[in-house]
């Protein structure tokens, strides 16, 4: 089992193109436009480790993040081998315990992830 915050980004190739956070249609933003956002999120956070990295990253995934999740700070509490998107799951895998992801696509939108166990 692993543990992880996310933040995601949904745009106009989501399956779902709805913002879970603020009931608008995400049909209008590329993937590019995503993309953009989330680096600019990525460069926010890059040099903060540890419990600021997770405090941090969990404040921004309550301000943005298009997931349900984001009013726990893009908590998703633990899940193991099959229960994610197979992209999601490969990214969360690669990184170590406190460590933020790049850019991660899946069906749902662009993410970035922070590893808590």
């Amino acid at each position: 089992m692993v543990r992880a915050l996310h933040l995601l980004c949904k745009h106009q190739g989501s399956r779902n193109p709805v913002s879970r956070r603020t009931g608008a249609s995400t049909s209008g933003v590329t993937k590019e436009q995503a993309h953009a956002e989330l680096t600019e999120i990525i460069g926010r956070l890059k040099d903060k480790k540890g419990q600021e990295l997770c405090d941090a990253f969990a404040a921004e995934a309550q301000k943005r993040s298009d997931c349900g999740s984001f009013a726990q700070g893009g908590d998703l509490g633990d899940f193991g081998p099959g229960e994610m998107q197979k992209a999601f799951e490969d990214g969360t895998m690669a990184l170590q315990v406190g460590e933020m992801s790049g850019i991660v696509d899946t069906d749902s939108g662009s993410h970035i992830i922070f590893r808590m166990s």
